[in-house]
């Protein structure tokens, strides 16, 4: 199957993408729950959250996707690349989550690109989402710059529609806060657009999202898996 650059960045950044995303929140719920935005009267709280994400961990994942697709395209293997991650990303929480989203992307891939997707990753396998949509970003065509920028929208987005569940908000005020934080979106893909060997990955760390992560993944009162 063979689509322009642009219509598979569109489609894979379509919210309604079924890859399991909605059960996720980026998050956010665990922030929420560990007391941002003091039960929605500080939405401030939450696009800075979801500022902060894209400075840590959804630059890592970023990173990863960018150096996934560089790593495939010149024939290179993804094990490396899935080391690095999972060496900066701390919290088993965390990682068991960025697996899940990447089984639905995967998923998803094997449905458009079998042939593919089939040579990157056995059947059977649980890949994270970054090395999934690096991936898809080599066989369809995206740039490196696209491959971060489809990460980092991904990311703010999932924080954006998770809040609309959790805290009293009018939707406009969601959708503002994603068109805000597009600088910050595009100033992370600066950062890591020419990322090439897993050694370059990001390795900020975000010890109190992990915090939230470990005690939302034991807790039965959630809205989210994550």
């Amino acid at each position: 199957m063979t689509s322009s650059p642009q219509l598979v960045l569109a489609m894979l950044a379509d919210a309604r993408l079924p890859t399991g995303s909605h059960a996720h929140s980026a998050g956010l719920e665990p922030a929420v729950m560990a007391g941002l935005s003091d039960q929605g009267r500080r939405l401030d709280e939450i696009p800075a959250f979801a500022r902060s994400r894209l400075r840590t961990v959804t630059a890592t994942e970023a990173g990863t996707a960018v150096v996934t697709r560089h790593q495939w395209l010149a024939g290179g293997s993804l094990s490396g690349v899935e080391d690095a991650w999972a060496a900066r990303t701390p919290s088993a929480a965390v990682r068991a989550a960025t697996r899940q989203l990447g089984r639905g992307y995967l998923r998803l891939a094997y449905g458009l690109w079998p042939e593919e997707m089939a040579a990157a990753f056995e059947r059977g396998a649980v890949p994270p989402r970054p090395l999934v949509l690096g991936v898809i970003g080599a066989v369809t065509g995206l740039s490196s710059r696209q491959v971060a920028q489809l990460v980092g929208y991904d990311d703010v987005q999932t924080t954006a529609s998770a809040a609309l569940k959790l805290v009293p908000l009018d939707p406009i005020e969601a959708m503002r806060w994603v068109l805000q934080l597009h600088p910050d979106i595009d100033a992370m893909a600066d950062d890591v657009e020419r990322l090439t060997e897993p050694a370059e990955i990001p390795a900020s760390g975000a010890p109190l999202l992990d915090e939230h992560a470990e005690r939302h993944a034991v807790t039965t009162r959630r809205l989210f898996s994550a």
